[in-house]
């Protein structure tokens, strides 16, 4: 299990604990600084939380409580999550990563407006909540942000797209068409608003990414960049040098030493 899975799994299992305290449950939720959303056995909504509604700029809780079904949504059904849902009302756990809320669909059934944010992509656990008797009554979906888009636009579009594509070889091209620019007016506009070219962004990234895998102690160094769509060279470990200060060899030791 990775350390975002123990996270989450551990944060889980913390409300699990709570939930034959009904009012600290409630209190805790409520203020909890994550989106969180509770449904009832037939998967509809009952209760959300603030930071739910500040996420998504709802105005009341009426809006999505009684009226969203989770195995009714469009979305869902579409990514053939129901059936690992249902699981979660046998009691198991569900963990879904690095998601694309569909924003879209959420304002125009909400109505909302003056939302700011362009995409979303978030890590959901759903978990069950039992009551004394150890029967599911209900069970509640965690909301974690892993990359939020705001801003300009067609850079905001742009960035989503490197962060989706990065394991892909770099393509400006494409880049430059998810955001409807011509290739030097692309490169300036990014550069602009990120301090960055396109390709240097899109490394970032990638380095970000391999850094990541280099945590896992059971990946070696050349299943690390594997892992990254990325070949264990002179030339890659020089770039990883150049962005960190350090050789893979060296990074990773210096993991273990402060671990």
């Amino acid at each position: 299990m990775t350390e975002p899975d123990k996270i989450l799994n551990n944060i889980a299992e913390t409300f699990k604990t709570l939930c034959g305290n009904k009012e600290l449950f409630e209190r805790i939720v409520e203020e909890f600084p994550y989106p969180i959303q509770v449904h009832d056995t037939e998967g509809t909504s009952v209760y959300i939380n603030k930071a739910l509604m500040k996420e998504y700029n709802l105005t009341d809780p009426s809006m999505v409580i009684g009226k969203y079904n989770i195995f009714k949504d469009p979305s869902i059904i579409a990514m053939d999550y129901i059936p690992e849902i249902r699981r979660v009302f046998r009691g198991e756990t569900a963990y879904f990563y690095d998601i694309r809320v569909p924003l879209e669909d959420i304002i125009r059934r909400y109505g909302i407006k003056d939302l700011d944010t362009i995409a979303i992509y978030q890590d959901i656990t759903i978990f069950p909540i039992k009551n004394n008797e150890n029967r599911v009554v209900c069970i509640a979906a965690l909301l974690i942000n892993r990359r939020v888009y705001r801003g300009k636009e067609e850079i905001e579009k742009a960035k989503e797209y490197l962060e989706t594509h990065w394991l892909e070889k770099f393509d400006l091209g494409a880049t430059a068409k998810v955001a409807c620019l011509s290739r030097a007016h692309f490169i300036k506009l990014f550069k602009r608003h990120t301090g960055m070219t396109p390709y240097d962004y899109y490394l970032n990234y990638k380095i970000d990414r391999l850094k990541e895998k280099l945590l896992d102690p059971n990946l070696s160094i050349i299943q690390a960049f594997a892992a990254c769509n990325m070949n264990n060279n002179g030339h890659t470990a020089g770039l990883f040098k150049n962005k960190t200060g350090f050789r893979p060899s060296e990074y990773r030791k210096i993991l273990k030493k402060s671990s």
